[in-house]
């Protein structure tokens, strides 16, 4: 299975509009973060987790021609906004996108996008199919997912465990008893916005402890913000198995 990230930025992203801080204004190409996505990769299929505002830059910089499925995770803008671009797929395979969520996630997809869901469609709009999840495990082209139920804050989220990969972003806290399903995982991926604390995201020392706790072959950090720092210096002060992603990195997992 081939993992992709397509972005690993929060929802401002990295440089943030405006801002001249060191971060925004570095010529590391690492501490260019488009909105957090990742493109799943295994036996012929393609899965995409969330389809953020920057979907159509990340698909066309990753040379995607297919797309199976597409997995949400919750209905905040910089995790949906980009569901529009699923068009040149309906026309290239000249089928519907299968889309799952749960069903507050769904439903806001509905709001996001009410032209694709009228009963007399104008010509061009997203052929989409919703399919709804719940916390139990689904399967999308044979592929098997588990859900992961997470807050960020008080919102629910899913993160996703497939084989042995798990997926959690936009978190700040994950109950015992999900926790039970992450153990054992060879490959933790984990949000983790800045060092500072913050009221819906794990800090960098919070997501540390969740990597300790799991114990992962290898552990990845995303979602993060222009408040990280540089990827070179807070990467290379990371235990040799935790690293920042960052947009385009690809795992063979």
């Amino acid at each position: 299975m081939k993992i992709t990230f397509l972005g690993t930025g929060t929802s401002q992203g990295i440089p943030v509009i405006g801002c001249d801080c060191q971060v925004c204004h570095s010529k590391d190409s690492r501490d260019k973060r488009l909105r957090t996505s990742l493109l799943i990769e295994v036996k012929g299929k393609t899965f995409i987790i969330d389809t953020g505002p920057d979907f159509r830059q990340q698909m066309l910089q990753a040379e995607v021609h297919n797309l199976d499925g597409v997995i949400y995770t919750h209905e905040h803008r910089d995790h949906v906004a980009g569901l529009d671009d699923v068009r040149p797929i309906n026309f290239l395979k000249q089928k519907p996108i299968e889309i799952y969520g749960e069903e507050r996630v769904l439903e806001a997809l509905k709001q996001m996008i009410p032209y694709a869901f009228k009963e007399n469609k104008y010509p061009g709009v997203p052929d989409i199919n919703l399919h709804q999840i719940i916390n139990r495990e689904f399967t999308v082209e044979g592929m098997e997912f588990i859900p992961i139920r997470a807050y960020h804050y008080k919102l629910p989220v899913f993160g996703f465990r497939i084989g042995d990969f798990t997926y959690i972003t936009d978190a700040n806290y994950i109950p015992e008893e999900e926790k039970e399903k992450i153990m054992g995982s060879k490959y933790i991926v984990l949000n983790a916005l800045r060092k500072k604390k913050h009221v819906s995201h794990f800090s960098l020392s919070e997501a540390l402890e969740l990597v300790n706790e799991f114990g992962p072959r290898k552990a990845y950090l995303i979602h993060m913000s222009h408040q990280m720092g540089f990827h070179e210096k807070v990467n290379a002060e990371l235990p040799e198995h935790i690293n920042l992603a960052y947009d385009g990195l690809s795992l063979e997992v």
